[in-house]
């Protein structure tokens, strides 16, 4: 993957995740304030996913793109919003990550 396809997909995943907090923040619409970063957020998501799908297969991308978001954003609902993470979430992510992490290394051995 080219530096200019990682940035493209650390850009999709900021996105996702910056709007998928904010989403969180509406507090099931009550505030709507948040949803001037959800829409954009979402957006930028996307679009950046959609320009790193150039130079990376759809598989990774969205593979990566998944797995990073999932990560981040139940890392930072523990800190923002109090979410609870167990033991078993955390295993979760870990087997998330590893499976990730062996699709990118398959794919750059072709």
């Amino acid at each position: 993957m080219s530096r200019t396809a990682a940035l493209l997909l650390a850009a999709a995943v900021a996105c996702e995740v910056a709007g998928t907090l904010a989403l969180r923040a509406t507090d099931g619409y009550k505030n709507l304030w948040p949803l001037l970063v959800v829409i954009p957020g979402y957006l930028g998501a996307f679009a950046f996913l959609g320009l790193s799908l150039r130079e990376v297969s759809v598989g990774v991308a969205y593979a990566v793109w998944s797995a990073a978001g999932t990560v981040l954003i139940t890392a930072a609902a523990a800190v923002l919003f109090g979410d609870r993470v167990s033991a078993s979430t955390i295993l979760g992510m870990a087997i998330t990550v590893v499976g990730v992490a062996i699709i990118n290394l398959s794919t750059a051995a072709e």
